[in-house]
This record gives C-alpha cells, sequence and structure tokens, in this order.
C-alpha cells in the first residue's frame, strides 16, 4: 500500500469510528432491540447492525473496490485478504454495551494485501481512541505510546475470561491455572479489542484466549504491534484475518514462555 494512501486511509478511519461512536453516545438512553445469534450469550443489538452499516455505506461510497469483513455480516462475503479488506467489529464488547453502558469499543483493522496495515479502536464512552499504522507507532490520541518494557511472568497481569480455567474442550485448564498462581494478577474486560488495547499501553501484559473472530482481533493487532508486542495463534503461528482462532497476545518478554509451558491445546 502506499503511504499516501495509507495515511488517507488512516485519517479517515479515525474520522469515521468517531462520527460511529457519536451515533451510539445519541442512543445510549432509547430502549435497546435485543437478539441473540449463536446462543443466549451471544447477544447483538440493532445499534450493531446500524453501525456496521454505517461504516459499509461509506466505504463502498468512497472505495468501492475494498472489501469489508463485519461481525454482523452485512457487507459481502470475503474469502481471501488480497487487495484491501476493511475488518469492522461495530460494538466489541455488545454484553458490557447492553448491561453496563460502558466498556465496548468499535474497533477496525485494515488489510492490504495479507498484511494489517492500520488499527483503530475506539473507546465509546471513555473518547478514548488508540490507533496506529504499521512502521509508524501507535497512539493513544495524540500521545504516542511507548515500546512496552521487558517484563517477567511473576510481575505481569494477565487478560483471561475465567472460562478458561474450568473444564472445557479446547485448552488444558489446569496449565492455565498454574499460570494464574505464577503471575502478578489477571483481569478480565469483557472486549477483545479494549483488552488488546489495554495491552499495547502496558496496562496489563498478555491477553489470552481460544476462540476469537478476526474482527475482534484485527484492530488491536497493529496497534499491538508498534509498540513491540506480539500476537500470534496458540501455537505461537501467524493468524490469517479471515477465520476463527486461538489468540496469544502479550509483550513480547513473556510471549514465548506462555505457549511453551502454559498453553496446551486439547
Amino acid at each position: 500500500m502506499e503511504q499516501s494512501m495509507k495515511h488517507t486511509l488512516h485519517k479517515q478511519a479515525q474520522q469515521w469510528v468517531l462520527e460511529a461512536g457519536q451515533l451510539i453516545k445519541e442512543k445510549m438512553d432509547e430502549p435497546l432491540e435485543i437478539m441473540t445469534k449463536s446462543s443466549p450469550k451471544d447477544l447483538v443489538t440493532k445499534m450493531d447492525k446500524a453501525v456496521e452499516s454505517f461504516f459499509l455505506e461509506r466505504i463502498r461510497e468512497n472505495y468501492p473496490s475494498h472489501k469489508v469483513l463485519g461481525e454482523e455480516g452485512i457487507g459481502e462475503a470475503v474469502s481471501e485478504t488480497k487487495g484491501t479488506v476493511w475488518i469492522i467489529d461495530p460494538i466489541d464488547g455488545t454484553m458490557n454495551f447492553v448491561h453496563q453502558k460502558s466498556n465496548f469499543a468499535i474497533s477496525i483493522g485494515i488489510i492490504h494485501d495479507g498484511i494489517a496495515e492500520i488499527g483503530v479502536i475506539y473507546n465509546v464512552m471513555e473518547d478514548t481512541l488508540y490507533h496506529a499504522m504499521r512502521g509508524e507507532g501507535a497512539f493513544k490520541g495524540d500521545f504516542q505510546l511507548p515500546k512496552l518494557p521487558e517484563k517477567t511472568l511473576d510481575q505481569s497481569i494477565i487478560e483471561l475470561n475465567h472460562f478458561w480455567l474450568c473444564p472445557n474442550r479446547r485448552v488444558n485448564e489446569e496449565k492455565l491455572q498454574q499460570l494464574v498462581y505464577r503471575a502478578m494478577g489477571t483481569r478480565a474486560y469483557g472486549s477483545a479489542a479494549l483488552e488488546l488495547a489495554f495491552l499495547a499501553e502496558g496496562i496489563t501484559d498478555a491477553y489470552l484466549t481460544f476462540s476469537l473472530q478476526p474482527w475482534d482481533y484485527a484492530g488491536g493487532f497493529v496497534i499491538l504491534q508498534e509498540v513491540g508486542g506480539k500476537l500470534t495463534d496458540a501455537t505461537g503461528e501467524s493468524v490469517d484475518f479471515l477465520n476463527k482462532t486461538t489468540v496469544v497476545a502479550a509483550n513480547s518478554s513473556i510471549h514465548e514462555e506462555l505457549i511453551k509451558d502454559y498453553i496446551e491445546l486439547k
């Protein structure tokens, strides 16, 4: 992707995310129309669909050759990352949006020919914008985020849903229990995008999950990469931005140790 186009898309994505956030804020006090998707815990609201449509309309109008992969499936089917692909989660943390009216985000990742070029995460109710372009640093608003300092696991705060510490069909829970005992502490925020933003900011040191869609991590990928962090699947292989995957995102100084000593897939 040419630098001029990258800068244009970076600026455009930020502008649209802020506009979409304002739409959400204006509707916050209205009754929510809540539906479920794959399970009673997998919520979607009319606002999720409206925000995704907001982005789809603008992308199609301004960049008709670009593809859109969104959580709510309003765009076209995307089977490859050739060309430019916008990967969008209109409201990441819908459960938080419904029950707390906070702790949710809009997330956008822009992929070009398979390479993550731009990431934008907007913490809507905190009015905090995280953004990055590949090779040009990551920012919280206008403040450039520093490179992550080296950490040991004993010093680390791990973002991990308690579900993975219980018997499950994806990962050895006993090894993760050992990790919890070893780490300084654990947190769970209920929004993958915010978990990755906080990791990039250095508030936490790792984020582990064993079932995540591309729209959940695409926005945070470049942001984390630009501060020296690392995001792979649970075997250490690259993610492909098209399929559901396991995710180990961490400060680079503990990433390999996490995978080697504490993650055993079933």
